[in-house]
């Protein structure tokens, strides 16, 4: 049983009606999770208050409640604590009730537009092969040894979060690798946490939905570096403008990496083609199995990211060169008459530029690039008829169809996606509004040696229309139409 007043620790307390010299067995921030001798925290989330489920969390044994505004009616058994931001509390409190698990790791964020998810996974890849016990946080899966734990945000609440951290010190964890959403930082779900170092990708249109500006969603991403320690690394992407930007009043050590700019850790491609990348890296040639000039990148942030972690140079480089993509990220399957069928995450203008500008590059003579996309529903709409423009300007044919719609009519996505078309484009252009159906008429239309792209779900396995999320396996159903028909 934990004191109140030690898991209070650093929350900014304003007021407290009642004492803090209470025993608590729970620490939750939604009512539902409430139990006996629990500490609830009343925070204001994007669809409901949680300062509207006090008296629940209290009726199912709740005994503290934190928040930002007391309740109009106060009961005498319970203890109340005001504070001026209940979110950063609930990171503090969380860390401090799971007795503060990312002291006892060396945890690595990834933050970024695009590139967290292969960079935290190449991370992980590589430390568990060099032999130490690692977890992993990121959209795809989060990992303990080894162990998949469910995830489904790309960062956990501060709870969860914390939870998770405190399996991993249990597990003998000594490193963990985190993606860090622009989301997460705003909403201070990472409040609390000690990080050893921090990773900047990139930064390009997403999230404006959430963030409604460009520099609202910098200035998310950079609390990142803004909030580490003077013992920390903060190393940054220097061919992205924003990459100084990241590190401007950071106390940690800077560390840069580009391949086109001055740098701390330098790469060049010498080789980009289907069977990987051969990169020169600090001068030692490197041959891997990742394709594309993005996973250049990728490959370098991890290397640059592993030296600042103390590994040795050589060894990082020899690990590197047998690691492979995560699920999703530029996954590919060729048929016996060579028509090559693609499914990649790519879901931001930037990544799908990135990727059709990775299979331009790849192509050896007449083939012809089919992209199948669609835009998320319920996101930045802003982006959609940028991610139609640049289909149909780096495609021979252009299937528009379904992602993940949400509570959004498909069509009325499709539409808003189709304004990115001029007179010349909108000719390359159907629409097929099943996206199952939308694939199998992309093989179909396949002709030997042929590529087909299928864009924007990569590794999820499945699809969410009307609340309802219903199997759905984007390389899955491409094999599968790919073998029959070819």
């Amino acid at each position: 049983m934990k004191l109140l007043k030690d898991i209070l620790y650093r929350a900014g307390i304003e007021e407290v009606v009642g004492s803090t010299n209470v025993a608590i067995e729970n620490v939750c921030i939604d009512s539902r999770e409430a139990k006996k001798f629990s500490l609830f925290v009343a925070v204001n989330g994007n669809l409901s208050n949680g300062h509207d489920f006090i008296d629940q969390a209290i009726q199912q044994g709740s005994l503290a409640i934190v928040c930002e505004v007391f309740p109009t009616v106060l009961h005498k058994e319970v203890n109340y604590i005001q504070v001026k931001n209940s979110r950063l509390a609930a990171g503090m409190i969380a860390s401090n009730f799971y007795e503060n698990p990312s002291e006892n790791l060396k945890l690595v964020g990834v933050t970024g537009t695009n590139g967290k998810t292969t960079t935290a996974t190449l991370l992980y890849e590589l430390f568990v092969t060099l032999g130490y016990k690692v977890g992993l946080i990121s959209t795809v899966r989060n990992l303990i040894n080894g162990v998949e734990v469910v995830a489904t945000h790309t960062t956990p609440d501060p709870i969860n979060l914390n939870k998770l951290l405190s399996e991993m010190v249990d597990a003998g964890c000594e490193f963990c690798f985190m993606e860090v959403s622009s989301h997460a930082l705003h909403q201070h779900r990472v409040a609390g946490l000690d990080f050893a170092g921090a990773i900047f990708t990139n930064i390009t249109h997403d999230h404006l939905d959430y963030h409604e500006t460009f520099s609202n969603y910098i200035a998310a991403k950079k609390m990142l570096f803004d909030g580490l320690s003077s013992n920390a690394f903060a190393l940054v992407n220097v061919d992205d403008k924003n990459g100084e930007v990241m590190v401007q009043n950071t106390k940690a050590k800077v560390i840069s990496y580009g391949l086109k700019s001055m740098a701390d850790r330098k790469a060049k491609i010498l080789e980009n083609n289907l069977t990987g990348l051969i990169l020169n890296i600090d001068g030692q040639e490197v041959i891997t199995r990742l394709i594309g000039s993005f996973n250049a990148y990728n490959i370098l942030s991890v290397y640059g990211a592993a030296i600042e972690l103390k590994e040795e140079k050589l060894q990082i480089l020899t690990t590197l060169s047998n690691l492979h993509s995560p699920e999703g990220r530029f996954e590919f399957f060729k048929t016996p008459n060579n028509i090559l069928g693609i499914v990649d995450y790519a879901h931001t203008p930037d990544a799908l530029e990135n990727i059709l500008s990775t299979i331009r590059e790849l192509r050896t003579g007449n083939e012809k690039v089919l992209t199948i996309v669609g835009c998320g529903g319920d996101r930045d709409k802003t982006k959609r008829p940028e991610m139609a423009r640049i289909a149909a300007e780096n495609s021979d044919k252009l299937i528009l169809t379904s992602d993940n719609p949400r509570s959004e009519e498909p069509e009325q996505i499709i539409e808003d996606m189709k304004k990115g078309l001029d007179p010349v484009t909108v000719r390359k252009a159907v629409t097929i509004i099943d996206r199952a159906e939308a694939i199998r008429t992309g093989c179909m239309l396949a002709q030997p040696g042929d590529i087909i792209l299928v864009a924007g779900k990569g590794h999820e396995k499945y699809q969410d229309i009307k609340g309802v999320k219903t199997p759905f396996d984007d390389m899955e159903i491409l094999t599968t139409n790919l073998k029959e028909i070819n």
